[in-house]
């Protein structure tokens, strides 16, 4: 009886694991679309499980580059939020403050490293795969 049950835990565990997988991918497939063609992915898809916490990624924006950053969760755009600090802590960029938009275009003048804080609204969603990606202009 105990045996039985273990397999069942480790066997729902890996169920559990393949819908997480298969979730991130859609997710991941929607936040490609938002890079369109004018802009080249920078090569990472950075990906987070929430439940009711913030993901930080950490990259370097380079001068004269107009970049795309694109986030989603799900279905609807508007249940991410990203902000962009410099490594202060100070607040440069949320889309927050732009109904959760679901990407930003934006322009560096100069090099600059940066904290990309990845959340869910918890208004709209309190757990999920949470997809970023950077692209930059052709």
């Amino acid at each position: 009886m105990i045996r039985m049950k273990g397999i069942l835990l480790v066997a729902f565990g890996l169920l559990s694991l393949g819908a997480f997988s298969q979730d991130c991918d859609g997710i991941m497939r929607e936040c490609k679309k938002l890079l369109t063609e004018e802009f080249i992915s920078d090569g990472q898809v950075y990906t987070a499980f929430l439940d009711r916490e913030k993901a930080e990624f950490r990259t370097t924006l380079y001068g004269g580059t107009t970049y795309r950053i694109a986030s989603t969760a799900g279905n609807k755009d508007d249940y991410a939020i990203f902000t962009i600090k410099d490594p202060e802590g100070h607040t440069l960029f949320s889309n927050r403050n732009y109904k959760n938009s679901p990407y930003w275009d934006f322009k560096v003048e100069e090099s600059i490293p940066v904290i990309i804080e990845t959340e869910l609204d918890l208004d709209l969603k309190t757990s999920g795969c949470i997809v970023m990606m950077i692209g930059f202009k052709r």
